[in-house]
């Protein structure tokens, strides 16, 4: 992997750029959402779009504005959003030795590094369709997210709820088809159930972002440990 063999081919390279604008569509439309709702929790156009642009992570978002829009302490929030956001550091470890990415460069990725572009790069057998498939999610996404807050947070109100357009559900779908291919695989059934029962478990009893953290960690975990050595 990684090697001046790696080469992709014009028509490998056209299918990885058109899933990941596929992707970028589906979850920068959902950025729409994020808009409105931010503003109707009493943030600003201008807060609302640096939130988009500096977090860029939409868990989060939605979960600081929820803690707003309750009464709470904007601390509170910012807490709640950085829990959320830290599973992508549990990304960064499965993703660093496949993007091989050094310097600066690895910092730049990092602004990348969300749900979308980490599907999209761990499906690749090869570093540069990897590469290709991270920064090319990651960018459409990004440019797609903060565009469609802009919009959302202009139109404020007067949209209505854009959950009621399947917005929110059309990016579950996308992420899912990204990592359905992953799942024809024995043991990745067996660590996507498992992770999935204990997030399931915590929601009652934990606070927002702390289920979705822990079954990071748990398929994080049992990956490394059902995993062949070879493969680590």
């Amino acid at each position: 992997m990684g090697t001046s063999d790696d080469v992709l081919s014009p028509a490998e390279r056209t299918s990885i750029i058109r899933d990941a604008l596929a992707v970028g569509v589906a979850t920068g439309a959902y950025g729409i959402s994020f808009g409105a709702i931010s503003v109707g929790a009493g943030l600003s156009v201008l807060q609302s779009c640096a939130l988009s642009l500096l977090v860029f992570t939409g868990a989060s978002q939605f979960a600081l504005v929820a803690v707003v829009a309750a009464g709470g302490a904007p601390l509170s929030g910012a807490m709640t959003a950085i829990l959320l956001g830290s599973r992508n550091a549990l990304y960064g470890l499965r993703l660093a030795p496949l993007l091989q990415f050094s310097g600066w460069r690895r910092a730049a990725a990092a602004q990348v590094l969300i749900d979308e572009s980490s599907a999209m790069a761990i499906n690749r057998t090869s570093t540069p369709a990897a590469r290709l498939g991270f920064l090319s999610t990651g960018l459409a996404v990004l440019v797609l997210w903060n565009g469609a807050t802009l919009l959302g947070a202009l139109a404020g109100t007067t949209i209505g709820d854009p959950r009621a357009y399947g917005l929110d559900a059309a990016v579950g779908a996308a992420f899912l088809a990204l990592l359905w291919p992953r799942l024809r695989e024995r043991r990745h059934q067996v660590v996507a159930l498992l992770a999935g029962a204990v997030a399931l478990g915590l929601v009652p009893l934990t606070v927002a972002g702390v289920p979705v953290l822990a079954a990071a960690a748990v398929a994080l975990l049992a990956g490394l440990w059902i995993q062949p050595r070879g493969e680590r």
